[in-house]
């Protein structure tokens, strides 16, 4: 497996992004290949400063840098050297098999939507996020971000595919979805998630178990919540947020430390035909560590390939 890495993006690239990929490397088996895409030259001179051997990687020159505040249509035009733009190329001409960046997400999001597209039947791509139960797994929770407006029928699709992230990456069998709400009655909430419950209470396409309340998050009552993008970046800052204070304050718990984003790396974009994953912004040399490696696993996965196969009996199409 070939595995496409943004060198440039992050608030603390490239030395982040290399020690992260030179960590990886050490873990991934050795048919694998980490192919750093960015400044050929910068790269070159920084292995060779660590004393790393750089027949170890593959690189591609990519010497630009679409900055977090650009427009990303624009940029991804206007800088077709730039790392996440040739990321994207390789991964359209299968030079890689996955690509991962911790730079600009609304880039890396029109990226994977005009370059290997939208897979056919989904209405929008999405990105979930996963926090540690009190008993053991992950909870899923879709969206994080990506679509802060999301209408009801966008909302059941992202029970199908958190439903699908749940069982083939973390292995839970008939995963209990629900959707977050103030309440666990039928009529509770807004008129969207009101519309949504109305969409989702009779799935054949996933196991809907009604409403949960936001203490569910992390109770092993449910295994993926579902929530427009607004609510489920909110929820996700606040937890990383609540993490950092207890940090902070020098609170050490072992449950706890399952909620340092570290440990994760980053996020899949679900529902595109192919394996691209975002990583925070913030993303030190061990978050990118992790990035790599959950690259691979939701790859290996072959999560886009289920996703296909799933929609081709989707019964929404046919309400």
């Amino acid at each position: 497996m070939r595995i496409g890495l943004d060198v440039l993006g992050g608030d603390f690239a490239p030395k982040a992004t290399l020690h992260g990929a030179i960590l990886a490397q050490k873990e991934l088996p050795e048919s694998d290949k980490i192919v750093l895409i960015g400044d050929k030259e910068v790269i070159l001179s920084f292995l060779k400063m660590e004393g790393v051997d750089h027949h170890l990687f593959d690189i591609a020159d990519a010497p630009d840098l679409i900055q977090m505040d650009e427009q990303p249509t624009k940029a991804l035009v206007n800088k077709p050297n730039s790392s996440i733009s040739v990321g994207f190329r390789m991964l359209k001409h299968k030079d890689i098999h996955a690509f991962c960046s911790a730079g600009s997400s609304g880039a890396m999001m029109v990226g994977s939507i005009y370059s290997v597209n939208t897979i056919q039947g989904i209405i929008r791509p999405s990105t979930p996020a996963y926090f540690a139960k009190e008993g053991g797994g992950f909870t899923v929770l879709i969206d994080v971000g990506t679509n802060p407006d999301a209408k009801p029928d966008v909302m059941y699709q992202f029970g199908l595919l958190g439903s699908l992230f749940s069982e083939h990456v973390y292995h839970v069998k008939n995963p209990r979805v629900g959707l977050l709400n103030i309440g666990s009655e039928e009529k509770k909430g807004s008129l969207t998630t009101q519309s949504a419950y109305q969409l989702m209470k009779d799935s054949k396409d996933y196991n809907f178990i009604g409403n949960v309340e936001g203490r569910e998050l992390f109770r092993d009552n449910v295994d993926v919540i579902v929530c427009d993008g607004f609510v489920g970046n909110i929820v996700l800052k606040q937890i990383e947020a609540m993490y950092r204070v207890f940090h902070k304050r020098g609170i050490k718990d072992e449950y706890l430390e399952r909620f340092n984003y570290e440990n994760y790396g980053g996020t899949p974009i679900l529902g595109i035909n192919s394996t691209v994953v975002m990583g925070h912004g913030i993303s030190n040399a061990n978050a990118i560590r992790s990035m790599i490696i959950l690259t691979r696993e939701v790859h290996e996965a072959r999560l886009s390939v289920k996703i296909k196969h799933a929609l081709e009996k989707y019964s929404l199409n046919n309400l």
